[in-house]
């Protein structure tokens, strides 16, 4: 059966409530061996270790951009406390959901800027991938990351990636790993689904951001949801048909796809390679264990 990864799913989210259990052993029948799930504010940082623990999941610690103004500088010194509580955690794998935001325009750009800064910071120093949040801000995330990694590589990924060619090559070049999920599906994606085909099969790995970014099949319009249609609720047992696409689209099978992304995640987050079940012990032996911080 094939192997894969949800490298970005926010499991502990409200849309879940009581079906969590059975989200998430639809997701082991499908075959994602593990899920990663970020937090997004000192609030749910205890709740997705703890999630992360029950379920032989992984997690990242971060402050999400959306939640920085609410946070507060005080929620960073949160941060970096609970980073060094549990540095030795195993399931603690990434610093993230970080990064900016540039689509919600009541975010005040500076400030936003200061504090990411500060949490690529907290990651360079304890050797941390990170789970990049780059929505309409690809440019300055790179700039930051160069700028406090001297320019030396990164690992981590970038999340719901939907920039241009030079943006996704730059972020190659940085050490990221782009991630595709739901949008990817959608045949009007054509720019994103151009770099899904053309870029190297080592560029991806795979994501759902559940419950949201729905893929195509769960998509409903505003017109059906103003019709009464709810929206589809996304969850990881559906990376199994993301793949799929990804695997039409480079005239692949699924199996070979989910082999390359799966090892792909492996090299951007190294630390999964340790909770990878028995059964798929191969792979994480055969991941990418270059010596390249963080």
């Amino acid at each position: 059966m094939a192997v894969f990864i949800d490298t970005h799913c926010h499991l502990d989210a409200p849309e879940f409530g009581a079906q969590a259990a059975q989200v998430h052993a639809r997701s082991r029948r499908a075959g994602v061996a593990l899920c990663l799930i970020p937090s997004v504010a000192p609030s749910n940082f205890e709740t997705v270790r703890a999630l992360a623990h029950a379920q032989q999941d992984a997690y990242a610690l971060g402050i999400h951009p959306l939640c920085t103004a609410e946070a507060g500088e005080a929620a960073f010194d949160v941060l970096q406390a609970a980073l060094d509580l549990h540095g030795d955690d195993p399931r603690l794998v990434a610093v993230g959901e970080i990064g900016l935001d540039y689509f919600v325009p009541e975010l005040d750009g500076p400030t936003q800027e200061r504090l990411f800064r500060r949490q690529l910071q907290m990651a360079w120093q304890r050797q941390l991938p990170v789970l990049l949040h780059v929505r309409r801000s690809v440019d300055k995330v790179l700039r930051q990351l160069r700028e406090v990694g001297g320019g030396r590589p990164w690992r981590g990924i970038a999340h719901a990636f939907v920039g241009s060619r030079q943006q996704a090559e730059e972020c190659l070049g940085l050490g990221l790993k782009l991630g595709l999920g739901g949008a990817m599906t959608f045949e009007r994606a054509t720019r994103l689904r151009e770099l899904a085909t053309r870029l190297p099969l080592e560029s991806f790995v795979l994501e759902t951001d559940a419950p949201d970014i729905p893929p195509s099949w769960l998509y409903q319009t505003r017109e059906a949801r103003e019709a009464g249609s709810p929206q589809g609720r996304n969850e990881p047992a559906e990376v199994p048909r993301i793949a799929q696409v990804l695997a039409e689209l480079r005239g692949l099978t699924v199996e070979v796809v989910a082999d390359a992304t799966t090892r792909n995640a492996l090299a951007a987050v190294p630390r999964l390679a340790a909770l990878m079940p028995a059964r798929d012990a191969g792979l994480a032996e055969l991941s990418d264990a270059a010596d390249v911080p963080p």
